[in-house]
């Protein structure tokens, strides 16, 4: 029971931390499986509620309450929920349930979540404010609510790892035994229907812009993935690649549009140095999206309508994955194209199990890292352009393991500010 708080409490700071004005698109895998000597996934059962509390600039003060279930009512499955209250005024609530099956037999997994914000005096980007050429104090403060509604549907191909077992997709590590989709690895074709909205309130005149000016979406994202990775948590070798569509087929008050994403992760294992670290990895990720409906129009009362998304459904550069060093969404138009790369080490020194407070927790490895970004946005899907002029962060981070979470704390340096980040996962 220790344990299980102490990971809804890191679970919890995700969701808000990885919130800001966006909801997190992932959440935290909580109920992985560990494969036994003779083979068997077995899973973790337990649950519990915690209180936290927190600071940052955009929420002040919070307080809030999380809990957590694993093996709720299936041993795979988990719910997950959270809630804050700041002291300039926003509140959150956030909750999802995960790896749910209709049988035993089953290749699909299925899921829900549901989250609703009101932001209060938040630094949004809209318009010309979030182009590549903007300026920081081209920020529109501004207060909002936040919702979203999504349903996940998951099917596991018999390839790879899962021939045999789809739970395998679920395991904390496996062995990589191939190259392709078919030797080893997890492949599986996700469905994620949702609502999303996001409505001004009580502030000033919105700004300009050339995304589509409805508030709401209703659309359907489907995923491709080859997870042909060693490692859940702290990956070491093999690739990771993602392919996203997502569609709105539009209705009476909004135009239809579409946007695709890729995004493609590499690990190389370059060994131990010495006396100094039990391991070396270099990872690198490459990510680039587009709008092909961005230019596509129509005439509706005499007004031309573009087949856009608005800009909270966009994809966007800026927050805690890409270009770190600058706030959530801090980018955006009809193209975005980014690069990382890291080098993660893990010391053979490791004395955080003997320090105050990390006692209380068991910490099986830490890493430290230093990472580079480059990313741009562009009008047009044109990769000669996408590769120039790039905004950057470079930093530092220190990462390590708390009962079965990857806890980051990050700091990056960028061209107008820098940020210090906590967040639990891997950022690729």
């Amino acid at each position: 029971m220790q344990g299980v708080l102490r990971q809804a409490a890191a679970i919890a700071a995700a969701c808000l931390f990885s919130s800001g004005i966006y909801a997190a698109d992932d959440g935290v895998i909580i109920n992985t499986g560990q494969y036994e000597d003779d083979g068997e996934l077995s899973w973790a059962k337990d649950y519990a509620v915690v209180p936290f509390a927190f600071y940052t600039d955009n929420i002040g003060f919070a307080v809030g309450m999380a809990g957590v279930i694993k093996g709720a009512f299936q041993p795979q499955a988990s719910l997950f929920g959270a809630g804050l209250k700041g002291n300039k005024g926003t509140w959150l609530t956030y909750m999802r349930g995960d790896n749910f099956r209709v049988s035993n037999d089953s290749r699909w997994l299925f899921g829900a979540e549901i989250y609703n914000a009101d932001f209060q005096q938040t630094d949004f980007y809209l318009g010309e404010a979030a182009g590549n050429d903007s300026t920081a104090l081209d920020a529109f403060n501004a207060n909002a609510y936040d919702a979203r509604y999504r349903l996940f549907a998951r099917y596991i191909f018999p390839l790879g790892s899962a021939t045999a077992n789809p739970l395998a997709a679920l395991a904390l590590e496996r062995p990589l035994t191939g190259s392709t989709p078919w030797q080893s690895g997890i492949t599986s074709l996700e469905f994620r229907p949702y609502y999303q909205s996001r409505r001004f309130h009580d502030s000033p005149p919105l700004p300009d812009t050339e995304f589509a000016d409805t508030d709401e979406v209703w659309a359907l994202e489907t995923r491709l993935e080859w997870d042909n990775l060693n490692s859940e948590h702290n990956p070491s070798q093999g690739s990771h690649s993602l392919l996203t569509v997502t569609t709105d087929p539009g209705g009476s008050d909004r135009e239809s549009w579409w946007q695709w994403e890729l995004s493609q992760s590499w690990f190389w294992d370059i060994g131990p140095a010495g006396n100094w670290f039990d391991q070396q990895v270099i990872a690198f990720n490459a990510y680039v999206s587009d709008v092909p409906s961005w230019n596509l129009s129509e005439q509706v009362n005499g007004q031309t309508r573009y087949h856009r998304p608005p800009e909270f459904a966009r994809a966007s550069l800026g927050g805690l994955f890409r270009l770190r060093s600058y706030p959530g969404g801090r980018f955006s138009d009809r193209s975005a194209l980014s690069y990382s790369m890291e080098y993660r080490v893990m010391p053979e020194w490791q004395p955080l199990s003997g320090w105050p407070v990390f006692d209380w927790y068991d910490v099986p490895w830490w890493q430290w890292v230093l990472f580079t970004d480059l990313g741009r946005v562009a009008d047009e899907f044109d990769l000669a352009e996408l590769n120039q002029n790039m905004r950057w962060s470079a930093g530092g981070a220190v990462r390590f393991q708390v009962e079965g979470v990857v806890v980051r704390a990050e700091m990056a340096w960028g061209e107008e500010q820098s940020s210090f980040n906590v967040m639990v996962n891997q950022p690729f």
